[in-house]
């Protein structure tokens, strides 16, 4: 399956992956396009005979509706009422009227097969000219986010140029204007700081990178339950703005680590009561009627997080529990965080001194964590975390050195702490030069994962082209003891296996 580009919900759920259309859930009805779809929306409203759906064309501005139920068929095409790709379609159910935007900045009011597809009826316009819909146009922007209040009559929306503006469905017109531009916020931090100069900075730079990957189109806006308030995502947090009032009424989250992206709003009750709530029951101070009190709570998502957000007016009924904690992390960290984690934890993560404990017996290494602190830092996160436990001495030559570090056994095998492979670190003071020298193996520059080997001769030939991290202090005929073990002479393997019980890190 290919990248998920849009997910819609009514009653079912669906989206769009490759050239197909999944109706989920209990799949009701897979749709072969013969077009990679962009846009999609559920577009049928309560007594509507046919469950109707419409898909854009991802390079085009054509639309196709489609029986939800039915086949590959389309009900209808609209090859002319769009000239650019879609960015959007939005269902206003309240007047049975679809309203879609595209890349060109053009916003275009429809109905579905219940009116024939013609434009709608219900609205106080008939020439676009009479209302404010070219905005975008004129602006050389596109909504990248459309949402309609609860009774319909606004529409909200949020365009490539960061400008969140509210129309009003019926007559088109212009209601508010928010610019949430990155030049305002830097004119702002300059009038009255908002944030620490260096917190503003990162966030910043966050932005721009949003910008760079085209990600700034994912963030949307939502009306509440009233009709009077929007809520969207910004560098300051998730902006509360009355539309009536013109007013930004709070800002959540303003201190958390995160940006906002996707954000759902949920007001509604979690906890129904069956009985009827009387007056004396909410007088009342029982702990079981407070559970059932409406909690508004936002749910969202973040930027470059593989999780999601809940922001919401309840504490934790016992804070010193341990399953109490807020933040829950349930999910396995990604390469880039525990690469991060490793860079803020580094100085505690290293050590200079280890003890290898083999099945022939110990031995004391000394490294050096200030000339190659990547190699030291892998070798000390790998031993604490058991990683070297019960590795065999795979390759052993007698007058050279002796071998481990691959949990297959093979020497084909191993990773550094952070997946894959790391480069080297040469040191000029760091040689070859004497005999039990610790020194990490590779396949060729800058590929070292998880193997290393000790030396029991000098071996310059080896300098700069393998990392030395360590020497060993005590224990030198333990490893002359393994070097001299009976091996094959194909593989240098040993006939019968020396292996490390565990590696004490210091």
């Amino acid at each position: 399956m290919n990248a998920v580009t849009c997910i819609e919900m009514l009653s079912p759920m669906w989206y769009a992956p490759r050239q197909t259309l999944l109706l989920l859930p209990v799949m009701i009805n897979m749709l072969k396009l013969g077009y990679f779809p962009g846009q999609c929306e559920w577009i049928y409203c309560p007594g509507d005979a046919i469950s109707s759906v419409a898909a854009s064309e991802k390079s085009t501005g054509k639309i196709f509706i489609y029986d939800g139920r039915g086949d590959n068929q389309p009900l209808h095409i609209f090859d002319k009422l769009h000239t650019s790709p879609l960015t959007q379609i939005r269902l206003n159910a309240v007047y049975k009227a679809i309203v879609s935007s595209d890349k060109s900045g053009m916003i275009e009011y429809w109905t579905g097969p219940p009116h024939e597809y013609k434009f709608p009826k219900n609205v106080n316009w008939e020439y676009k000219t009479d209302t404010d819909l070219y905005e975008f146009a004129k602006c050389k922007a596109y909504p990248t986010s459309i949402c309609f209040s609860p009774d319909g009559k606004k529409i909200a929306t949020i365009g490539s140029d960061r400008k969140v503006r509210i129309f009003r469905f019926l007559t088109g017109k212009l209601m508010r204007v928010f610019d949430e531009s990155l030049s305002m916020f830097t004119e702002l931090q300059q009038m009255r700081q908002q944030l620490p100069d260096m917190e503003f900075g990162r966030r910043m730079a966050v932005e721009r990178e949003l910008e760079k990957v085209d990600a700034v189109r994912l963030i949307n806006i939502v009306f509440d339950e009233t009709g009077h308030f929007v809520l969207y995502g910004t560098m300051l947090g998730i902006k509360v703005i009355n539309v009536e009032t013109n007013r930004c009424v709070r800002i959540l989250g303003k201190q958390e680590n995160i940006r906002v992206m996707q954000l759902a709003l949920f007001q509604g009750i979690a906890k129904k009561h069956r009985a009827a709530t009387t007056i004396e029951m909410k007088a009342s101070e029982n702990p079981v009627l407070q559970n059932i009190q409406a909690d508004p709570t936002i749910v969202c998502t973040s930027f470059k997080k593989n999780r999601f957000y809940m922001f919401t007016k309840r504490e934790p009924e016992d804070t010193k529990s341990a399953d109490s904690d807020r933040d829950v992390f349930n999910e396995k960290p990604s390469k880039e965080e525990v690469m991060a984690a490793t860079q803020a934890e580094g100085p505690k993560r290293v050590s200079d001194s280890a003890i290898i404990h083999t099945s022939m017996g110990d031995i004391h290494i000394k490294l050096f964590p200030v000339e190659c602190p990547k190699t030291v830092e892998n070798f000390c996160v790998h031993s604490r975390n058991g990683y070297y436990n019960g590795h065999t001495f795979h390759r052993i030559i007698k007058g050279f050195m002796i071998q481990t570090g691959d949990p297959t056994g093979t020497g084909m095998g191993g990773e550094s702490i952070w997946g894959g492979e790391f480069e080297d670190e040469f040191h000029s003071t760091l040689r070859h030069d004497r005999p039990y020298t610790l020194s990490m193996a590779n396949a060729g520059s800058n590929t070292n994962g998880s193997q290393f080997f000790i030396t029991v001769v000098p071996t310059p030939w080896l300098d700069n082209k393998h990392t030395v991290f360590g020497r060993v202090t005590k224990g030198m005929e333990v490893v002359q003891r393994i070097s001299n073990v009976k091996v094959n002479p194909k593989t240098d393997k040993p006939y019968e296996d020396v292996s490390i019980i565990n590696i004490t890190v210091k």
